[in-house]
């Protein structure tokens, strides 16, 4: 079988990048340099949602479901830096060339990864792949928004009508599945902050396993799975849950009535 990785991030102000572009006194704590983004974007946009280029990758978290089984992990350790997360990342498309998919990736998870890519100077090359090494990727790629070797899940569900974008969350209860729990993304630099790194990749992997449920539910509809093996997988990665020793999966499991 092709085998499937499942990404997210999670991301806070690049307040470096903030301060060296805004030329902003070396004096302004961390958190005063991300509120004078916040308010910047406010005042513009009525949200204080950063663009694109100023987030920094704090998390990276993983589903891989291949021949060998169901992992879930984050990248890395919580002291590693950003480059390190963002070269794992691409370091296993690279070894595996696996299906990509994800909950709005397309519109936020890959462009960030882009932009902080090539901030760090990271080679990504099967990543990058249109063709030139691999014919096969002139007509299936990562790049491509129509190609299929990145589902961004969000986005074809929606007919890529960003009007019709369902969240996450909503889905996934929707669908029966737990949610998110402990956690939402407008918490994570207060987590970050306060030095709670286990804390935010526990929530990411939880958010990735929402988003490999939704994709059985999903190949179910589009006839990949059929009932019985569609059945048989959720059973799968419940039991492969049940094995892992952190407690965010005993919550999460109880939440899913297993």
């Amino acid at each position: 079988m092709t085998p499937v990785l499942v990404f997210d991030i999670e991301t806070i102000p690049d307040v470096d990048g903030i301060r060296r572009l805004d030329d902003l006194p070396a004096t302004l704590t961390d958190a005063e340099v991300a509120e004078h983004a916040f308010a910047a974007r406010r005042e513009k946009t009525g949200s204080d949602f950063l663009p694109h280029h100023l987030q920094r990758v704090a998390a990276i978290s993983c589903v891989f479901r291949d021949g060998q089984g169901f992992r879930v992990r984050s990248l890395g350790t919580p002291e590693d830096g950003e480059a390190a997360l963002i070269q794992s990342f691409y370091r296993t498309i690279e070894k595996y060339t696996p299906q990509l998919v994800s909950w709005n990736g397309g519109g936020f998870d890959l462009p960030v990864l882009h932009y902080r890519a090539l901030v760090h100077g990271i080679r990504a090359s099967r990543y990058w792949d249109l063709g030139e090494d691999d014919r096969d990727f002139k007509w299936n790629n990562y790049i491509s928004r129509y190609h299929s070797r990145h589902t961004d899940l969000m986005d074809v569900l929606a007919m890529y009508q960003a009007r019709a974008n369902a969240p996450l969350d909503a889905l996934a209860k929707l669908c029966g599945f737990p949610g998110k729990l402990g956690m939402d993304g407008s918490q994570v630099w207060t987590a970050f902050r306060e030095g709670r790194i286990e804390e935010i990749r526990n929530y990411c992997e939880t958010d990735v396993v929402n988003t490999y449920l939704l994709y059985c539910r999903f190949q179910l509809m589009r006839g990949g799975f059929s009932e019985r093996e569609y059945e048989d997988e959720i059973t799968h990665v419940k039991n492969a849950l049940a094995m892992e020793p952190a407690p965010h999966w005993a919550e999460y499991l109880a939440a899913f009535g297993a």
